[in-house]
């Protein structure tokens, strides 16, 4: 699913975790290496007003394993609460599904790059509740759709 139709199906949860992705430059990737072991990149994620997309530079590992196995797992940048104010933290976001390779990035004719927009099947939004008692995440599927689950 794009982007843009998720948010028109889920617009709260979809505007909250854009919110945190936008809150610090750097996210975590994981892709499945050759041997199928987990590998985690740091990288950056772009929204525009129809896709989420990520990018590679050409010899990287990661376009590798993107090229190979096109499935994904982007985490939003980490916010850590000041300790006893774990209950103002701003929690954090996470998004899942397949990378679907959009070309090269090309700068001059050179290719600087590579971009994989973001066929997305999970979106998860996590943070304390009001009270800060209990953890709330809320997440959405593309299997189930929308859930919620709060635990201490």
């Amino acid at each position: 699913m794009r982007w843009s139709e998720f948010a028109d199906l889920e617009p709260d949860l979809a505007e909250r975790v854009r919110r945190s992705f936008d809150d610090g430059r750097h996210k975590t990737l994981a892709t499945l290496r050759a041997d199928g072991s987990p590998r985690i990149s740091g990288i950056e994620c772009e929204f525009d007003e129809t896709d989420v997309w990520i990018g590679s530079m050409p010899a990287a590992r990661k376009l590798a394993d993107l090229r190979r196995n096109d499935a994904v797992a982007v985490h939003g940048p980490a916010i850590h609460p000041a300790p006893g104010e774990e209950a103002a933290w701003p929690g954090e976001a996470k998004l899942a599904g397949r990378a679907i390779d959009d070309g090269p990035i090309e700068v001059d004719g050179a290719v600087m790059g590579h971009r994989f927009v973001i066929d997305v099947t999970e979106v998860v939004f996590t943070k304390p509740n009001d009270d800060g008692t209990m953890l709330v995440v809320d997440f959405w599927t593309a299997a189930n759709g929308r859930q919620r689950i709060e635990r201490a």
